[in-house]
């Protein structure tokens, strides 16, 4: 047994644990049988993340069937613009949908609303901390700004963020005043969530992607330090987890720069190359691949094998470089915990 009990805890913490906690993003989804069942029933996605007993169900199912060492609360990175109050729904094969919003526009945002829209959430975790293993840790998280900004937008998901791009460089008084309440809107709700239990939080930074170092140093570093500054002058001691996907080197700056206490690294990162960029001692999770995941058999056994002996001496969680994909087998992640804890 850990000294906390709870292995991930110690890893954020700063030790190095053999062999290392394991748990993955989506690991809620409709991968899972009994997930699709659930969802069959709710009316819309939203109201789907909105609905704390459905959302604490499939949040555990994964927990029940391969006895992950976290659970990440089922919820979306747009309920966050859902909260500000701009329309958000999701369209069948398409993803998520949205009125688009201007830089301009960030006056008009519902600030003041957010905690209330968005305590289905904390009452999810409550259910949760109540129904996990002792052992569990839960984890909590939001979209970060720029992210969020992209899809405010761009009215939806984005190959190349063409609009928000541009719109940072035109209007940049504008834009800064819209991620100043994006980061305002994350923070209250990160510290909700972790004083409804979430002993871990996590910032998804996913479009990180292909930002000069001059926007990232504006759209993703700033913003992200302004909301671990606000949580932490709030009194929550909780581990952050930054995953700023597709950064590349700036990832370095991005750890350093912060405030955050552990770095999540994508699948497209050089691994021995990060392993002596990093600060020395900061805890990272995840770099597997999530296509050797649904590919499976040797080719994720040697992935798995690479991956525990590249980071094994640096505090370490073992976990996808981004989140499980629809269609990969049950099994597979079967194989893959019992191969990260030697069964």
């Amino acid at each position: 047994m850990s000294p906390s009990g709870k292995p991930l805890l110690d890893v954020l913490a700063g030790k190095t644990r053999t062999p290392p906690p394991i748990w993955l993003m989506r690991q809620a989804g409709r991968y899972l049988p009994e997930y699709r069942e659930v969802r069959a029933r709710q009316p819309d996605f939203i109201a789907f993340c909105l609905n704390p007993q459905a959302a604490a169900e499939v949040t555990l199912q994964p927990i029940r069937r391969y006895g992950f060492d976290a659970s990440i609360v089922f919820a979306d990175i747009l309920l966050i613009p859902h909260a500000l109050g701009q329309k958000v729904w999701f369209e069948k094969g398409e993803g998520p949908k949205l009125e688009p919003v201007a830089p301009k526009d960030a006056g008009r945002l519902q600030l003041d609303r957010v905690e209330e829209r968005l305590e289905p959430v904390c009452e999810t975790l409550r259910i949760l901390r109540r129904e996990l293993p002792g052992d569990c840790t839960l984890i909590g998280f939001a979209g970060a700004p720029w992210t969020v900004a992209t899809y405010m937008i761009e009215g939806g998901g984005s190959k190349d963020r063409w609009a928000a791009r541009t719109a940072a460089w035109s209007d940049p008084a504008g834009f800064d005043a819209l991620m100043a309440v994006l980061a305002d809107a994350t923070a209250r709700y990160l510290i909700a969530q972790a004083r409804a239990g979430a002993e871990v939080l996590k910032l998804f930074e996913s479009w990180a992607e292909g930002l000069p170092a001059p926007l990232f140093e504006r759209v993703v570093i700033a913003p992200t330090r302004a909301i671990v500054d606000q949580v932490r002058a709030a009194g929550i001691e909780a581990p952050i987890i930054g995953f700023p996907k597709g950064a590349g080197p700036l990832a370095v700056r991005y750890a350093r720069e912060t405030g955050i206490d552990a770095l999540a690294i994508d699948h497209g990162l050089d691994t021995g190359w990060a392993a002596g960029a990093l600060p020395a001692g900061l805890p990272v999770q995840g770099q597997l691949d999530p296509a050797v995941l649904k590919a499976g058999g040797a080719a994720l056994d040697g992935e798995v094998d690479r991956l525990l002996a590249a980071w094994k001496d640096r505090p370490y969680v073992f976990n996808l470089g981004h989140g499980i994909n629809p269609d990969v087998p049950p099994d597979h992640v079967t194989r893959l915990v019992n191969r990260v804890r030697g069964l």
